[in-house]
Formats: structure tokens, sequence, C-alpha cells
């Protein structure tokens, strides 16, 4: 998370023109009548929602204006679907701004990075995965649960850094080029994180998932020549 002061005007407009279209078509394409209709999706929607906000309570803020927490969002988008899902990091931010931990300024550039972009990876790994149809179950897992993780907390962590030396404001430490290796340590525990919380809505409550297709991975038998 990015404190407004360390970006300049240009990249604060660029983040609100990138989030806010995406915004409101994430609450546009929301199924609103599902979700009103259904109060076991309600009681997701809002325990997701106090779920992220207490996980982005749980960081580490920096005397730079820069801080760091886990995610989560790749396993709120397979709970949720995307258009929730972005509307959860949106009250999450939210929350954040009135209790003072976050800079209303700096919604639309936090919004791209840990909310947008982790949302669009997981999104599009979960299409791969449909599309091949696998029935093994540790393929779902995995592949829309843990890679995605990984490699969503390293593209914003990324592109989160190269916005910080593109406007110049933010020092950058002199010990730069040792930060690859620092990446194993938010990739892991972030993957972690959102492989467990899927893992254990997958073997016990796997109708909440909207993007698991139960019938196939837990109903259908696996025969080696099936295809």
């Amino acid at each position: 998370m990015i404190a407004a002061e360390l970006l300049s005007t240009e990249s604060l407009e660029l983040g609100w023109a990138i989030y806010l279209p995406v915004l409101l078509w994430a609450a546009w394409r929301a199924p609103w009548l599902e979700l009103i209709s259904d109060f076991r999706r309600q009681h997701l929607f809002f325990g997701t929602m106090l779920g992220v906000f207490l996980l982005w309570l749980v960081r580490r803020d920096f005397d730079s204006g820069v801080s760091f927490h886990f995610l989560g969002m790749t396993a709120v988008t397979l709970l949720l679907d995307w258009p929730l899902a972005i509307l959860v990091g949106l009250v999450a931010q939210l929350g954040l701004c009135v209790l003072d931990r976050q800079d209303w300024l700096a919604i639309g550039v936090n919004g791209v990075l840990l909310v947008l972009v982790p949302v669009l990876i997981t999104e599009l790994a979960a299409i791969y995965v449909e599309r091949r149809q696998p029935r093994n179950l540790f393929v779902y897992i995995f592949c829309s649960g843990f890679f995605p993780a990984a490699l969503a907390a390293v593209c914003s962590l990324m592109l989160g850094l190269g916005l910080l030396w593109v406007d110049g404001i933010f020092p950058m430490p002199p010990w730069l080029e040792d930060f690859v290796g620092y990446l194993w340590l938010i990739m892991f525990p972030e993957a972690f994180i959102n492989g467990t919380i899927v893992t254990g809505l997958v073997v016990f409550y796997p109708d909440w998932l909207e993007t698991f297709n139960r019938t196939r991975y837990l109903q259908a038998p696996w025969k080696d020549g099936d295809e």
C-alpha cells in the first residue's frame, strides 16, 4: 500500500482512471438479485468484507509511507467471483481510510495494485483451468489458488515498485539489487494463505466457491481412458 504523498498527481489520476471504470463495471455485473435473495451469499459477502479488512489491518507500516500486508484477494475471487471480489476490496479500502490507515486520494492506485491485479490474475487462471476441464482436485487448488496468489503478490509488488521509481518521489533503497531474494518471503506466505483457505473450502464447503465445479471434481469418476 502506497501513501498519496509518494505519488505524483499524474499517477493518482491514472489510478482513478483505471480503477473507477472497472469498479463501475463490477457493480454492473454483480449478481445483486441473487445476493439479495440468498442469505447464505449475503453472509459470505459481508463475512469476506470483514475478513479482508482485518487481514489488511495486519501490516507493516514504514516511515517512508509504504505499507506491506498480505492481499488474500485470490481466495476472495474464487469464493465470490470477480465482480463481488472487486467490491469487497473497495469496502476494505474505505474502512482503512475511515481509520486513517490509508489516504483517500490513493484509493485508485492502491485499488489497482491490491485489488484489480490479483483479481485479474486469479480470474484468468480460473478461466484457463476451467477450459481445460481437469478432474483432479489438486489442479484446481494449486492452479487456481496457490500459484495465482504467488504471481499476484509478485506482480502487485513489482508494479508498485515500478510506479514509485517512475515518479521519482520515493528514494529507492541501495540494496535494490538484492530485492529478488526477498520476493520469496512475499510469494510463499501469500500463496500459502490463499491456498490453505481454498483447500479448506474445497474440503468442507465446496458449495461456497462460485468458481468450483463440484460435479466434475467430486462426483465424476476418473478413469485412465478419460480425457
